[in-house]
């Protein structure tokens, strides 16, 4: 299952987000994947940093508090050698493709909803003709 994530002003983000809440999905990471494509990430919680060790390909990370209102952001980490510091006050990461906070505008203070579900595993309204 994936989590569909928006803006506070609606605007999307990703549809495809997974959710990594285990240790092991969590140490697991993007490690030794080829890419993120638009509208893809991962969100990892808890989570107060990250390291680029293992990744082959720079990522924006979001890291949200309690009422998911981002409290930093990173654009363009680089791989292997790109490292966050610590936020105490995060509880979770969100990690996305590289551009993603530069096309949205996001910094902290914003906020972003998130909900349950892909907007491609949602039924589509039939044509009422």
């Amino acid at each position: 299952m994936y989590l569909t994530v928006l803006t506070d002003k609606g605007a999307l983000i990703g549809d495809r987000i997974r959710y990594a809440n285990t240790f092991w999905q969590r140490f697991r990471g993007l490690m030794f994947t080829s890419s993120l494509e638009p509208g893809t990430g991962l969100l990892l919680e808890p989570c107060q940093s990250v390291h680029m060790l293992f990744m082959r390909y720079a990522i924006d990370v979001l890291f949200l508090d309690q009422q998911n209102v981002v409290v930093a952001a990173y654009s363009h980490l680089r791989p292997w050698i790109g490292l966050t510091r610590w936020h105490g006050d995060a509880r979770s990461a969100l990690e996305l493709p590289a551009g993603t906070i530069r096309q949205h505008g996001l910094a902290p203070g914003d906020g972003i909803r998130l909900t349950a579900g892909s907007l491609h595993d949602r039924p589509q309204p039939r044509n009422q003709s």
